[in-house]
């Protein structure tokens, strides 16, 4: 049995980098898309006592680049929400779409740009199922 990482870890989103430049269902679905995110996961005071915070650099397709934010890293989009609703997420329980209409997550930055890749968004999502990822709460 493969071992779970940590979400979110450095080995995770290295594993998630890997996942997504294997997956052309996702590369299709992105072959124009240009920007950048840092994911969000906010602080509830039990088992994520601090803010969390990556960054994916997503260009045509590719992940370009992934890691832990710090603080001061900024990024065209930025999609938060409290661990419970990303776990949910990640089990294909919310769409990360309808998830900002519900309000289960918050997106900065230019909503219209986004909701021309919703089928990208749906990839992006899918593929963290190929992760075998341990959350802070377990």
């Amino acid at each position: 049995m493969t071992a779970k990482l940590d979400f979110p870890s450095d080995e995770w989103i290295e594993k998630y980098k890997d996942a997504l430049n294997n997956n052309p269902r996702y590369e299709d679905a992105a072959k124009t898309w240009e920007g950048d995110f840092i994911f969000l996961i906010n602080a509830d005071g039990e088992s994520v006592k601090e803010d969390v915070r990556f960054y994916l650099d997503l260009w045509h397709g590719k992940c370009r680049s992934a890691k832990m934010a710090g603080p001061d890293d900024t990024a065209e989009f930025t999609y938060a929400g409290p661990l419970k609703n990303w776990k949910l997420l990640f089990e294909g329980k919310i769409d990360p779409i309808k998830g900002i209409m519900a309000r289960k997550f918050k997106l900065d930055g230019d909503m219209g740009k986004v909701m021309r890749y919703t089928k990208a968004a749906m990839e992006l999502v899918a593929t963290t199922r190929e992760i075998p990822t341990k959350y802070p709460d377990e």
